[in-house]
């Protein structure tokens, strides 16, 4: 069996196997969940292909994998999910803003010291 690139995009079913969806009654994967999650979570946002294929890149595995962590082993509701993702992406986004912040002070210190070498080197 051919191996794929770590960083290539995963068919559903083998997402479903990486996450360990299978169905406890038959030992088959449970793709029909993704499915499922794809409408309910707006971070799970595969790219559907000819033929309506899905493919799912590493950071939506991430969520998936966090997705059922959240709701098989600690018990939270969808709802209690998507309220917890929605959170953590605001959060996400205000230390974003706060490193942007940062790094755009930097940057104007430095350029005001160049400035001042560029000026005493003119004298």
């Amino acid at each position: 069996m051919i191996k794929k690139d770590n960083e290539a995009y995963k068919t559903i079913g083998e997402v479903a196997e990486i996450v360990n969806l299978i169905n406890p009654k038959n030992g088959s994967l449970s793709t029909h969940t993704l499915r499922f999650w794809e409408k309910e979570f707006k971070q799970i946002k595969p790219k559907i292909l000819a033929g309506n294929r899905r493919y799912y890149d590493n950071d939506t595995i991430e969520i998936i994998k966090k997705v059922k962590f959240l709701l098989k082993e600690k018990g939270m509701t969808i709802q209690g999910v998507k309220k917890y993702l929605a959170e953590g992406q605001s959060e996400l986004d205000e230390n974003s803003k706060l490193t942007i912040n940062t790094t755009k002070n930097l940057l104007k210190s430095k350029l005001n010291k160049i400035s001042k070498i560029v000026k005493e080197l003119k004298k």
